[in-house]
């Protein structure tokens, strides 16, 4: 039998692999972005919003997504890149003022910060509030009239 390989690596993250699913998971790879449910919901008109929101959730459970609080009250998404038995997203997210789309920023870190002795640090969010390389070049493109 000839298993695509998203359909493997669903089947190693212990998913069962249906074609909602995967077609839930070719999606999403295509965002460039951290992705809302109403991204999903546009890019997948024919399939029901419990259905997108469940296996949201079922991708976070199982380390495929990490779920993402950019302070826009409303749960973002990104692909999971953790390495095996590691699930640790410990990098900078950018959220662009102006097209309100957040990025990962995978090569920049969150610093490490020193806690009071009694405290303990259970997650980290890190967002930083600018403008998108495709923003900035509209910008660019306006302000050159």
């Amino acid at each position: 039998m000839d298993v695509q390989p998203d359909a493997t690596l669903f089947l190693q993250k212990k998913i069962r692999p249906t074609a909602n699913r995967l077609l839930i998971w070719q999606k999403i790879q295509a965002f460039d972005y951290a992705f809302g449910l109403a991204d999903l919901q546009d890019a997948l008109p024919q399939l029901d919003k419990s259905t997108l929101f469940r296996t949201l959730m079922l991708f976070v459970g199982h380390q495929l997504l990490h779920a993402v609080d950019d302070g826009s009250n409303s749960q973002k998404f990104c692909v999971c890149h953790c390495f095996e038995g590691h699930h640790h997203e410990s990098h900078v997210h950018l959220t662009c003022r102006i097209c309100q789309k957040t990025y990962c920023l995978r090569m920049q870190q969150i610093p490490v910060v020193s806690l009071p002795e009694g405290f303990y640090v259970e997650e980290v969010s890190y967002v930083v509030k600018g403008v998108c390389p495709h923003c900035r070049k509209k910008i660019t493109k306006l302000s050159a009239y």
